[in-house]
C-alpha cells in the first residue's frame, strides 16, 4: 500500500503550529460497509466499483513522528448509522478525532472507495 500527502495543524485561533508531509507505511485494516453508491458527480472509475467502509493505515510524518490515518465512508447515509463519513488521524500522542460532517453544497469532507484491479 502506498500513498501520502501533506499535513498542517492549527491553533484554536487559526495560526499554523506545524506542517509537513506524510507517507503511508502499511495497511492496518479495511472493513467493507453496506451502502449504495450515490455519488453522481464522482468521475473516478466505474460507479459499480464504489464501496463504503473503514480503512486504517499507518503513517510516517516528515518530522519523524508516526501515527494512523482513518478513512471512513458512509454513502450519504445509505450505510448503517455506525459508519462515520470523513477522515481522522493521529500523530504521535495526539488524536485528531473530530471531523467536520459533509454539508450540502460544500465540495469537501466526503470519501469514497473504489475497487481497482
Amino acid at each position: 500500500m502506498t500513498g501520502g500527502g501533506s499535513w498542517t495543524t492549527y491553533a484554536s485561533g487559526g495560526s499554523v503550529t506545524g506542517s509537513g508531509t506524510y507517507e503511508v507505511t502499511g495497511l492496518v485494516s479495511y472493513v467493507l460497509a453496506p451502502g449504495t453508491f450515490p455519488l453522481p458527480h464522482d468521475n473516478i472509475g466505474n460507479p459499480a466499483d464504489g464501496r463504503a467502509g473503514l480503512l486504517v493505515v499507518r503513517v510516517a510524518y516528515s518530522d519523524g513522528s508516526e501515527g494512523s490515518l482513518v478513512v471512513s465512508c458512509n454513502f450519504a447515509g445509505t450505510a448503517t448509522a455506525d459508519v462515520l463519513e470523513g477522515v481522522t488521524a493521529s500523530k504521535g500522542r495526539t488524536d485528531f478525532w473530530n471531523p467536520a460532517a459533509p454539508a450540502p453544497g460544500v465540495a469537501g469532507n466526503r470519501t469514497a472507495f473504489h475497487v481497482i484491479d
